[in-house]
C-alpha cells in the first residue's frame, strides 16, 4: 500500500471541484432548499471528506481507525444512495413546471429534467455497486480501495455539472433562451472522464473494472439529450418517480 502514501492528498482536489460546482446552487439559497436536499449535501460532502480520512488512516499507521471509520462509512454510502433516490421526483416537478412555464426555464425545457432522471438512476446504482465490490474485495487492499475511489467519480457530475452550467448559462446570458445547455455537460464529462483516467494510470488501474464502470457511467451521461427526449425513457420516469 505504498503508493498510496499520497492518496489522500490527491483525493483533496475531487473534493475542491465537488464543493466548487455545487457551492452557488446549494449556499445561494439555502434556506429555500429542501430537507432532502440538506440530507443528500451532506451526506455527500462527508462520504468525499471519508475518501480522504481512510487512505490517510490505512496508510500511516492507524488500521484500527480505519476499519471501524469504514463500518460508519458503509452506513453513510447507504444515506448517499437512498437520499439521492429520494430526490428523483423533484426531476419530475421540474418537468412539469418548465413544461408550464417555459420563458422562465429557458433551454431547461421537460426533456433536460426527464434526462438528468435518467442519468442519475445508473449512477446512483453504480455508485451502490462499486460501494458493494469494496466490502466483498476487503481483504484485497488495492482492489477494495480502488472501487472506493472509483464512487468518487461516479457521483462527482451533479455537483460539478451545475457549477459548469451555472457558468456557461452567465457567459452566454445574451444569447438566452437559445443556449445549448448540452455543452456543460458535454464538458463535465470530459473533466471527470480525464481525472478518471489520469487517476487510473498513476495508480496503475487503467483495466480496472472500477476504473471502466466510472468512465462507461460518464460517457453514458453524455446522452442525456436523446434519453430525456425518449417518450418512452419519459413515461417509464413518470411510472416510478411521480409523487
Amino acid at each position: 500500500m505504498e503508493k498510496y502514501k499520497s492518496l489522500h492528498l490527491w483525493m483533496i482536489l475531487p473534493m475542491l471541484l465537488m464543493q466548487l460546482g455545487i457551492f452557488e446552487d446549494y449556499w445561494g439559497d439555502f434556506t429555500d432548499n429542501a430537507w432532502s436536499v440538506h440530507v443528500h449535501y451532506w451526506t455527500g460532502t462527508i462520504w468525499y471528506l471519508y475518501l480522504i480520512l481512510q487512505p490517510y488512516y490505512a496508510t500511516h499507521g492507524r488500521l484500527a481507525l480505519h476499519r471501524t471509520n469504514g463500518i460508519i462509512g458503509m452506513f453513510l454510502a447507504g444515506g448517499v444512495s437512498i437520499t439521492a433516490l429520494s430526490m428523483l421526483n423533484r426531476d419530475i416537478v421540474n418537468t412539469q413546471r418548465a413544461a408550464a412555464d417555459p420563458l422562465a426555464f429557458g433551454p431547461f425545457e421537460p426533456w433536460f429534467f426527464y434526462g438528468v432522471a435518467a442519468v442519475e438512476i445508473p449512477m446512483i446504482l453504480a455508485f451502490g455497486y462499486a460501494v458493494i465490490l469494496s466490502i466483498i474485495q476487503r481483504k484485497r487492499l488495492e482492489d477494495h480501495a480502488w472501487w472506493l475511489i472509483s464512487t468518487v467519480f461516479i457521483i462527482m457530475m451533479p455537483a460539478l455539472g451545475r457549477g459548469i452550467q451555472n457558468l456557461y448559462v452567465g457567459l452566454n446570458i445574451a444569447d438566452w433562451p437559445e443556449i445549448d445547455i448540452m455543452w456543460p455537460i458535454y464538458i463535465t464529462q470530459a473533466i471527470i472522464i480525464v481525472l478518471v483516467l489520469l487517476a487510473a494510470r498513476k495508480y496503475k488501474k487503467l483495466k480496472h473494472p472500477a476504473t471502466g464502470l466510472a468512465v462507461g457511467v460518464n460517457i453514458y451521461t453524455c446522452f442525456l439529450e436523446p434519453l430525456g427526449r425518449s417518450e418512452a425513457v419519459q413515461g417509464f420516469l413518470v411510472m416510478i418517480l411521480r409523487g
